[in-house]
């Protein structure tokens, strides 16, 4: 098999699609390969990713200070509502200004990008996590996991749902109840010393003393809002509960795209990994990670420098999906028709190709691994 035949073969986009579906069809149920720019055919030049992977503290630091902005503004929305109906909506919109930053905030600082100083970028990722629901060292141990083995079956551990998606996968995903559920498993687990197989694979073992503190310290968080509440500070119910569960459902919209109806097991990002094109709101709120392939191409670039990554390499690269409401409507429309076992062919985003079927039972290919 020949890949390379010239310079203009090798970065047209559609040569790389057809020869990354070559070499998943050669290493399907065979053999993992660590996933990345190498596995995926991808090259930058080497002085281009040094200057893109700069850290720095102010881009972060704009960013808070830009998002805490939003968070006054659109709290203060929800005061105006309390006691009309107007507080849902208003919620809604509060709560997704809230969560959809702090999972893409705690994803970057767990990357250790989000800022140059240590200190800030630890801070940070501790404060998200706590919102989160999520202990950070597990975060991170685990995260670093998926993009060694990006959407691996029985290898990333953090695989959200089955596949192929059926619309009750859809349900328990979109509503925040499966994520919620798996956070709050997690937490006992640790602090109870309950360490799975899959922990004991991608954390060190000298680490999980500090796991089981963390879960603790944020189990008793948990409890002293829980007690707050009951015993009258129903702000927080406003303010922080409510919203977080509402805004939690937009965030799983946002991250469901970014791997579904992709392709598993294959040493490709290309085929197991979506990029989208995004409004300037949604690339805010999401840190540019619309731009994920690009992402799990160089994961050390920062959020900041994701918009010129993509332009530096999206020669080499497929056109990015529509954006956020298009591709999660044809992904609805996909997961529906194949739990009414019809065709499942999507018109207007990429897709793997075992994804597509004329009908029938669904035969499941991996379980959620979180």
């Amino acid at each position: 098999m020949h890949f390379g035949c010239s310079a203009r073969r090798a970065n047209d986009p559609e040569q790389k699609l057809l020869e990354s579906q070559e070499r998943y069809s050669l290493t399907m149920s065979t053999t993992f390969a660590a996933t990345g720019a190498a596995s995926s055919g991808i090259t930058l030049d080497r002085k281009t990713l040094k200057a893109l992977s700069r850290r720095s503290d102010l881009p972060g630091l704009i960013y808070l200070a830009k998002w805490l902005l939003v968070l006054l503004v659109s709290g203060y929305g929800v005061y105006l509502g309390l006691g009309t109906l107007w507080v849902w909506p208003a919620m809604l919109i509060y709560g997704t200004v809230l969560s959809v930053p702090v999972y893409a905030m705690s994803h970057e600082t767990a990357h250790g990008t989000a800022f140059r100083t240590r200190w800030l970028n630890e801070t940070v990722m501790w404060v998200c996590a706590l919102l989160y629901l999520e202990e950070p060292l597990h975060r991170r141990y685990t995260h670093t996991n998926h993009h060694t083995y990006t959407w691996h079956v029985g290898k990333d551990s953090q695989m959200p749902f089955d596949t192929p998606m059926t619309f009750p996968n859809w349900l328990l995903e979109v509503t925040g109840f499966a994520l919620t559920r798996s956070h709050w498993r997690i937490l006992i687990q640790l602090a109870a010393a309950r360490y799975t197989e899959t922990m004991k694979s991608v954390i060190p073992a000298d680490e999980f003393p500090r796991l089981r503190r963390n879960a603790w310290y944020f189990l008793g968080f948990y409890i002293a809002i829980g007690v707050a509440i009951a015993l009258g500070a129903t702000w927080l119910w406003w303010f922080l509960v409510l919203p977080t569960l509402l805004g939690r459902s937009v965030m799983l919209l946002f991250t469901l795209i970014q791997h579904v109806e992709m392709a598993e097991n294959s040493p490709s990002i290309l085929n197991s990994t979506r990029s989208c094109q995004s409004s300037p709101i949604a690339s805010f709120l999401y840190l540019n990670m619309e731009n994920h392939v690009e992402h799990h191409l160089y994961p050390q670039v920062p959020f900041f420098a994701l918009p010129a990554l993509h332009r530096e390499l999206k020669d080499q690269l497929p056109t990015p999906d529509p954006g956020f409401w298009r591709t999660n409507l044809e992904v609805l429309s996909v997961v529906i028709r194949r739990s009414l076992g019809r065709n499942t062919k999507a018109w207007t985003i990429r897709q793997a190709p075992h994804m597509v079927t004329d009908g029938g039972s669904v035969a499941k290919i991996s379980e959620r691994s979180m």
